[in-house]
């Protein structure tokens, strides 16, 4: 394993319904020993202050400087979190295909979950985006306007759909590229 990736412990937030055996989250886990995934108690209907309170325990555990990876709704969970919790264990976040908590949301129950509306705020620590021009959940604008907010650099994955469990990715290759560049640009603890 390369140094870089000694250096963190990676906690992986999944959309809802969790990231199925076929999921690139899945396939990072299994191949790298210090990503954990930060598990609920309900994945098909999530309510952001229980899986909030889950992610502060994960942190906790960690042994290392923490770099969430999220997807989709574990997007929507960092903007949210980052706004009130401690965040001084975060060396950043690696943000795949946010989902966009506004009007035009296809899941109802974003408000009455605690995850809407989108936070437009920076976030407290070095954030990457990666947004597809295709993603049935996001339009492409509307991730360029997330990740201006949140001071995050935004990486352009062309037309990759919502690169979620129907995308069948597998190790996702491309996305540990990005991945490796965006741990390059964090301070890693001596």
């Amino acid at each position: 394993m390369p140094d870089v990736l000694k250096s963190f412990d990676f906690l992986l937030l999944p959309c809802r319904d969790n990231a199925g055996p076929d999921h690139w989250q899945s396939h990072w886990q299994a191949a790298l020993p210090n990503m954990t995934r930060v598990e609920q108690d309900d994945w098909v209907s999530p309510k952001l202050g229980p899986w909030a309170a889950r992610l502060d325990e994960y942190i906790s555990r960690a042994r290392r400087p923490v770099v969430l990876i999220a997807h989709s709704l574990g997007t929507s969970l960092i903007m949210h979190w980052a706004q009130t919790a401690d965040t001084s264990r975060i060396a950043g976040a690696f943000m795949v295909a946010p989902s966009d908590r506004g009007p035009a949301d296809i899941w109802p129950e974003a408000a009455t979950s605690g995850f809407a509306p989108m936070v437009l705020e920076p976030l407290p620590f070095p954030a990457m985006v990666l947004a597809s021009r295709d993603d049935s959940y996001v339009a492409f604008d509307r991730a360029e306007v997330f990740a201006s907010a949140w001071r995050a650099a935004l990486v352009d994955m062309g037309q990759a759909g919502h690169m979620g469990n129907a995308a069948d990715l597998g190790l996702w290759p491309a996305g540990l590229i990005h991945l490796g560049a965006f741990l390059g640009t964090l301070t890693r603890p001596s």
